[in-house]
């Protein structure tokens, strides 16, 4: 019997930090998670215990730290880019670094109406991210958002779906539709302004799910997923992942009230999960 090893890779996830950069009379924050990981030739360090082609993890972490000392930290598209470039220049045995970054966001807080130049506020769970693989040959950017927690409480239905014997949901033709969205989506290249980008591709998709007359989050995901690709050139194709977050109609009966479509129950779970990604042809 023959043992081959097959696909393998390693790295060091949850490398945190915070970075400040402070200016005369401002600063500005940035609170990164990094996760990084190596393909290439490894198969000696398995295989034979022989470490002489491994990078520590530890040195890893370090790089995280030191490029972000050395760069300003503009967004994390950029980071994930210097990194990659660090790693395939000082490592031949690599053939692959693959960069993942998490962004979590703070807003200023305000003082007499202004924006406060050092004090700051979490603005609540959503991130922002950014996947790269890199080769020597190409770096593939993908950029998104995690966490962006939406609700409209009108112009939203499901009904007309299919029905088995164990099928107990109602149609509804005015029911909440609330979702925490989460996008990832493809670049062709380095050369694009990843800030604006970003943002304009989040005011998008928050504008789509707002003003989209909905018969299902189905629906709703592919007239979010066709306004970013139909107002952004430099993107090929994004990827939706959108939990249907439920909210359901109190019975008041027994309490001798009515309840027209006022009161509501959050649940958490079991919820629905509507994933799809839409490219350009």
């Amino acid at each position: 019997m023959t043992i081959r090893l097959g696909a393998n890779n390693y790295g060091k996830s949850r490398v945190r930090l915070l970075r400040v950069s402070k200016q005369e009379g401002r600063h500005d924050i940035k609170e990164l998670t990094v996760a990084i990981s190596f393909e290439g030739d490894f198969e000696t360090a398995h295989t034979k215990g022989d470490n002489t082609k491994i990078l520590p993890t530890d040195t890893m972490k370090n790089t995280v730290y030191a490029l972000a000392r050395q760069h300003p930290v503009e967004t994390v598209e950029e980071l994930g880019i210097q990194l990659v470039d660090h790693f395939l220049t000082y490592n031949p045995q690599v053939s692959r670094v693959r960069i993942e970054l998490k962004e979590n966001l703070w807003s200023r807080l305000a003082l007499g109406g202004k924006p406060h130049a050092s004090a700051f506020s979490r603005a609540g769970d959503e991130k922002r991210t950014a996947v790269l693989n890199g080769t020597r040959e190409n770096t593939e950017i993908r950029a998104g958002l995690q966490d962006l927690v939406v609700m409209k409480t009108t112009n939203s239905a499901f009904d007309h779906f299919l029905r088995d014997p164990f099928t107990t949901l109602k149609d509804d033709r005015d029911r909440i539709l609330a979702t925490s969205i989460g996008a990832s989506w493809l670049y062709p290249g380095e050369e694009v302004e990843f800030g604006a980008l970003w943002h304009g591709v989040r005011q998008t998709l928050l504008e789509a799910f707002a003003e989209h007359k909905s018969e299902s989050l189905q629906h709703t995901l592919y007239a979010m997923g066709e306004a970013v690709l139909n107002n952004f050139e430099n993107i090929l194709e994004i990827h939706l992942s959108l939990p249907n977050k439920h909210f359901n109609l109190l019975n008041l009966q027994p309490l001798g009230m009515d309840n027209p479509g006022e009161l509501f129950l959050p649940t958490e779970e079991p919820h629905g999960l509507i994933e799809a990604t839409l490219k350009k042809t």
